[in-house]
């Protein structure tokens, strides 16, 4: 029988009280072993672009609790209860204790499984590389409408009277930005506002960082911002909670689509827990909380790492940031 579900968010300092296994070096410090640009302590024979599982079975982890995040969000207490139906059918596959782990920033969720204290998650889009880089992230599924990756588009958007109609209006107004890793709340805004408008967000720009999408999306609506980059699923979801109206937000601009949050767990599991995890996100049944809360989606559908986040790293590579550990 599985073990139950505890139901307790988890800080960062709660976190470091936890006995749970540091993320190990295995094998990494071999000269000949190639990694691209994984972390010096990771090894990429198969070139997949990710992190090899260990050859050496007394490297693997296989914790009795699992702890499970989602990407930062305003409001986290709302998301522990959105996941909560799946934490149930999480911990019943792997027949494991499931924990959920808030995180305030992207920093705090990547580093928090590099240093062993988070073992399966869904990362936002823009951090997916610096987590395979740098704690040894496997993705393996995202969300789907009829066994299709869905994605999302960065929007600019700004308030009814701002005096901003057009992007060349935003030189020298305040433009929202989420964190320096999130794609559609910086990288990809900042790539295509240089190539396509000749702006520079350093000095054409007033900029901000709020922290969170659904943070951007308020500002404007409340008028803090001028304008805001923001991933319009964060914010359709939003207006369809009635969190924010619709007629106080104007869209200037939308790009391309991009692939949206990625989900998986930590390259060092155990190979039999890799594959409950896996099961679980495969067999979960759309319904519930999750479903209401993810409409434009029916259920997970597996990815591939190198095919599906290409363009990121393109965008990333065009505005020269490089997804290392500091």
């Amino acid at each position: 029988m599985p073990m139950p579900r505890t139901e307790t968010a988890l800080s960062l300092l709660g976190c470091l009280a936890l006995t749970v296994a540091i993320l190990s070096p295995a094998t990494a410090l071999a000269e000949d072993c190639p990694r691209g640009a994984l972390d010096e302590r990771f090894c990429d024979t198969t070139g997949d672009l990710l992190a090899d599982v260990p050859t050496d079975p007394s490297h693997w982890v296989d914790p009795r609790t699992l702890i499970f995040t989602y990407t930062p969000v305003e409001d986290p207490a709302l998301y522990r209860e959105v996941w909560a139906e799946f934490i149930d059918h999480l911990a019943e596959v792997t027949g494991r204790n499931i924990q959920y782990f808030t995180v305030q920033s992207y920093a705090a969720m990547v580093e928090a499984m590099r240093a062993g204290r988070l073992h399966v998650g869904g990362f936002a889009t823009g951090s997916v590389p610096l987590a395979v880089n740098c704690a040894g992230f496997h993705p393996f599924v995202t969300m789907g409408v009829d066994g299709e990756v869905r994605g999302y588009e960065m929007e600019i958007i700004t308030y009814p009277g701002s005096g901003i109609e057009s992007i060349e209006d935003l030189k020298g107004r305040t433009l929202a930005f989420t964190s320096p890793a999130s794609n559609s709340g910086f990288r990809a805004p900042s790539a295509l506002l240089a190539a396509e408008f000749g702006l520079n967000v350093d000095t054409d720009l007033t900029t901000a960082f709020s922290g969170a999408h659904d943070n951007s999306v308020l500002g404007v609506a409340n008028r803090d911002y001028d304008a805001a980059a923001i991933a319009n699923s964060v914010m359709h979801r939003m207006m369809d909670r009635g969190v924010v109206d619709p007629a106080d937000i104007v869209t200037v601009y939308q790009s391309a689509t991009f692939p949206t949050t990625a989900y998986g767990y930590v390259y060092n599991l155990h190979p039999d827990l890799q594959a409950k995890i896996q099961e679980a996100f495969l067999t979960f049944p759309w319904e519930g909380a999750l479903a209401q809360e993810f409409q434009n989606a029916d259920g997970f559908v597996e990815i591939s790492y190198e095919e599906h986040w290409a363009i990121i790293r393109t965008i990333a590579n065009e505005i020269g940031e490089t997804f290392t550990c500091s």
